[in-house]
């Protein structure tokens, strides 16, 4: 027989660094222009990578506004919710979508961060979230880069990753 289990610690840490990329992903549409759009993504337990169309560097200005955003909808303690609807509903309710992804006759939405008249990140996703945002925790963009034409990359940490970074820094700078 086979004895199977699940490192908790490690799928939650997974769980806050994947609906961390959701949140990230609207903070940059609604910062930087409503073109963006995600490209790629990693999401591990330490830390999580996102590409998206974009054609200059973010400005300083606009990194601050980006973390901002992510760091007050986790403040804001709001449930994550999933419904499986077709795609045409998820489409009409604002539900972006990966263009060129092949969906069947059900897809399931992921909505985080309660507004006004309705959420802040509205995708069709199947991977695994977090219940409530502030279980994401601190985040903190730690670079940005070019990795193709028209395509940049952001890596960020969050929670006790974060900590851990500003902690190192603070070490090198007492040097």
């Amino acid at each position: 027989s086979v004895n199977l289990s699940i490192d908790i610690k490690r799928r939650n840490n997974s769980k806050a660094n994947h609906s961390a990329t959701h949140l990230l992903h609207e903070s940059l549409r609604r910062t930087l222009g409503k073109h963006v759009t995600q490209k790629g993504s990693m999401v591990s337990h330490e830390r999580l990578r996102f590409d998206f169309s974009y054609n200059k560097t973010i400005e300083k200005d606009e990194m601050t506004k980006i973390n901002k955003i992510v760091n007050d909808f986790v403040g804001k303690s709001s449930e994550v919710q999933t419904r499986i609807m077709t795609p045409k509903e998820a489409v009409e309710l604002g539900a972006l979508a990966l263009f060129g992804e092949k969906y069947g006759d059900e897809v399931r939405v992921v909505f985080i961060g309660k507004e006004d008249n309705g959420f802040f990140s509205t995708e069709l996703c199947g991977g695994t979230h977090v219940k409530n945002t502030s279980d994401i925790g601190k985040f903190k963009i730690i670079s940005q880069s070019s990795i193709a034409a028209g395509i940049r990359r952001i890596e960020a940490l969050r929670d006790r990753q974060v900590e851990k970074v500003l902690k190192y820094k603070e070490q090198l700078s007492n040097i």
